[in-house]
């Protein structure tokens, strides 16, 4: 009876979360997917920079270096959700979940490594948006004689933690549904479908306008952007954001931690 051969790889070094990292980052661009939403949303934050910029050339009305930011975040609050989804659910939609988690079984790591990764294309998109913005305050002194670079720390803190909060939403989504357009159509419902049924509600029901500050995470959001508000607004905040963040957040993980890679 022939010896059973074995291959021992208990001694093997396990994959440093930094190398992880560095394959998720290549991953989120790599696709023909990736690599066009992410020129995208620079492109889109570019295009609209300039429209806004000749428009208020053209009509010689004043604008300030914090007035083009506000519209990068406008953009890029509906763009970096949909990256957050395609840095997740590329696995299961390419079918390339298998190949990960045979070389990497510890499925949080791998998680963590994308949502890192999200943390920084959100960063990156950041930085860029303030650039473009930058470059366009510069023209518009050029062409009026003048510029109001006015966008204290609290508003740049503000503008990073409101794009972070988005980006992870989305994250949060494709943990749960792991499906890119199940997670798309759910984000977009979110964004735009359910603020006016909110606002119908709180209009027609007492209570339920008592109730939305609590529930309305896109709304309290405004709280982070305006520092004097109360302990109540910043209150509702963390409830919403337990709501709609955090508990789809747990129960993707959870998902995914227990998901059939097939």
């Amino acid at each position: 009876m022939s010896a059973i051969h074995t291959l021992d790889v208990s001694g093997t070094a396990k994959t440093p979360f930094h190398r992880l990292v560095r394959v998720e980052l290549r991953k989120s661009y790599d696709t023909r997917a990736g690599f066009w939403l992410l020129l995208s949303i620079a492109l889109i934050v570019l295009a609209a920079e300039i429209i806004v910029l000749a428009v208020t050339t053209v009509q010689d009305e004043a604008i300030a270096f914090g007035d083009f930011i506000g519209v990068a975040a406008f953009l890029t609050s509906f763009l970096l959700p949909v990256l957050g989804i395609m840095v997740l659910t590329t696995e299961w939609s390419q079918r390339s979940a298998m190949v990960t988690f045979s070389l990497e079984p510890r499925r949080p790591l791998v998680i963590a490594a994308k949502a890192l990764v999200g943390v920084l294309l959100t960063l990156a998109t950041v930085a860029i948006a303030i650039g473009i913005g930058a470059v366009c305050t510069l023209l518009y002194r050029l062409i009026e004689g003048h510029a109001d670079w006015t966008f204290g720390w609290p508003d740049m803190f503000a503008f990073l933690l409101t794009q972070v909060l988005a980006m992870l939403g989305g994250f949060a989504l494709a943990a749960l549904l792991l499906n890119t357009p199940a997670a798309i159509v759910a984000f977009f419902v979110y964004k735009w479908v359910l603020p006016p049924l909110f606002f119908a509600g709180a209009a027609l029901m007492g209570w339920f306008d008592s109730l939305r500050p609590w529930i309305d995470f896109q709304s309290s959001q405004e709280a982070i952007w305006d520092w004097s508000s109360s302990g109540e607004d910043w209150a509702q905040l963390v409830v919403s954001g337990i709501v709609w963040l955090v508990i789809p957040l747990a129960i993707g993980i959870r998902r995914v931690l227990r998901a059939e890679v097939k």
